[in-house]
């Protein structure tokens, strides 16, 4: 089966024998994008966690079929050296990694988080922030979260001033 759908800004065509293969495996084995990574395969630890049309998902258990037409951002395309997105800024800042395995995962629905809420707070960050980390590095992670949301607001500031 044919399926296309919009990775990281470039439209992708491809062929699976099962549209139910999870989307997480389509982007990593055929895309080739390593970033997002296999935890549980069960949609509990968001080891896998990526944006589709800009909402956080679990890809271990989102059939590639439903991403038909659609548009998948993976930590890949969060942001890069030149123009890092403020969550990518925040974790360097605040040092958030010791494995770093389960990371992107918590980048990328910390990044759909900030889209909903710019300002959280730590019940919005607990309520919505639902990754595990096995290293136990949610203090730094919470403390990055609040450094990303204020990034993002000096941005935009900076850019509404531009105009």
């Amino acid at each position: 089966m044919e399926i296309s759908f919009t990775v990281n800004d470039v439209l992708q065509t491809v062929n699976v024998e099962d549209e139910n293969t999870p989307l997480l495996w389509v982007i990593r084995d055929i895309l080739d994008l390593k970033g997002t990574k296999f935890g549980c395969g069960k949609a509990a630890c968001g080891a896998c966690t990526l944006h589709v049309d800009g909402e956080a998902v679990r890809s271990c258990s989102y059939s590639v079929k439903f991403a038909q037409d659609k548009t998948v951002t993976t930590i890949e395309g969060l942001g890069n050296r030149e123009n890092p997105h403020p969550v990518q800024l925040a974790w360097v800042e605040e040092i958030v990694p010791q494995c770093g395995y389960c990371q992107p995962g918590f980048m990328m629905a910390t990044a759909a988080l900030l889209k909903k809420v710019p300002k959280p707070t730590d019940e919005d960050i607990d309520k919505n922030i639902i990754n595990v980390c096995r290293c136990g590095t949610y203090y730094r992670i919470r403390k990055a979260i609040h450094k990303a949301a204020e990034i993002q607001a000096e941005k935009d500031t900076n850019e509404s001033n531009m105009v």
